[in-house]
């Protein structure tokens, strides 16, 4: 029987890591990097176009495959991802870089709560969705809240997609118009300054490589240590947002929110982080290591787009996007302020 479960998961698995790796290599291209297009973006789209194409003929056979990317390996993909981290790194942008991070995270997820739920009546899971990818890290947030929420998968997509939107257009905003900003003379060129803002507030980790280095490369340094600070916030806020909602649905006839569920998956994340801190393996396997979890990541981005249907996200309507774009303005207006209090005008 068991061998028979496995063989059963072989179809959908295969597709999940095909679109994984097609992704990654059209991310390597040129034309993608410039438009800072990660494997994870690139794998949901792919999916989403056979998903509402040639896989439904197969979905028979692929669906306990891609059922099980998208669960399993979503959860090894997030655990693996403290291989990018280190403790030391909290260092390096000092006590003010990671008050921003907070700040910003907080302050964000909490504006889109009000938002979502009083002013544009969104439901729960969209609102909690697009809180945590604007506010963290963009798709890999999003899919890393959705095991705690059990969220559908044509919610994970909206939410995944606004994300994409305004992060790439911080990619290309931020450093225009920092340099319009310096040649005027408004501001210093303080690359530190530049950097922990971009960090601190542009979605996606690939985003802010490619708005960092279009400044310089220490802009580029500081912006990634910044964002890898907020990516490391992800595990206390899972935890939080399960106890959070364990408390909200309490008595509320919710199954299984009564009680406070643990994202197991969160707390190994931390802990790979704290043992990627000790340097206790060689730096080239910890390189393959990241570049195995981008292929799981990757998948299970993959499976999501598979069982994402266009008329389901057509159905949610401008106001995901609507929220989306007022939480990209407090980025932009609320990270400078706080940047420029805590850190001194640039």
């Amino acid at each position: 029987m068991k061998n028979d479960k496995i063989i059963s998961l072989l179809p959908g698995l295969a597709l999940s890591i095909a679109l994984a790796l097609a992704s990654m290599w059209l991310a390597e291209l040129d034309a993608m990097r410039r438009l800072g297009f990660s494997a994870l973006t690139i794998a949901i789209v792919g999916g989403m176009l056979l998903g509402n194409t040639v896989y439904p003929a197969i979905a028979g056979r692929c669906h306990d495959g891609v059922d099980f990317a998208k669960a399993k390996l979503l959860r090894l993909g997030i655990i693996l991802f403290g291989f990018r981290l280190t403790f030391q790194d909290i260092a390096a942008v000092g006590v003010m870089g990671i008050v921003i991070d907070a700040l910003i995270v907080a302050s964000t997820f909490y504006l889109a709560w009000v938002l979502g739920r009083r002013v544009f009546k969104l439901d729960e899971q969209s609102t909690i969705l697009i809180g945590a990818g604007s506010s963290i890290c963009g798709a890999a947030a999003v899919l890393a809240t959705e095991p705690v929420l059990r969220a559908q998968a044509d919610k994970v997509a909206v939410a995944v997609a606004t994300v994409v939107v305004f992060g790439t257009l911080a990619m290309f905003v931020y450093p225009a118009a920092w340099h319009a900003l310096v040649a005027a003379g408004w501001v210093h060129n303080d690359t530190f300054f530049y950097g922990v803002f971009s960090g601190a507030t542009i979605h996606e980790v690939a985003q802010v490589v490619a708005a960092g280095k279009a400044v310089g490369e220490d802009a580029a340094t500081s912006a990634v240590i910044t964002k890898m600070i907020r990516v490391m916030m992800l595990a206390p806020f899972l935890i939080f947002l399960s106890a959070w909602l364990a408390r909200r649905h309490r008595g509320g006839g919710a199954k299984g929110r009564g009680k406070v569920q643990i994202p197991w998956f969160a707390v190994l994340f931390l802990a790979v982080a704290g043992f990627n801190s000790l340097a206790l393996l060689p730096q080239g396997w910890v390189a393959e290591v990241v570049v195995f979890d981008n292929v799981v990541l990757a998948a299970a981005m993959g499976a999501l787009g598979l069982t994402t249907h266009v008329s389901a996200i057509r159905r949610a309507g401008v106001k995901p996007l609507t929220l989306a774009a007022i939480l990209f303005a407090w980025l932009v207006v609320g990270g400078a302020l706080l940047c420029t209090l805590l850190l001194g005008a640039p």
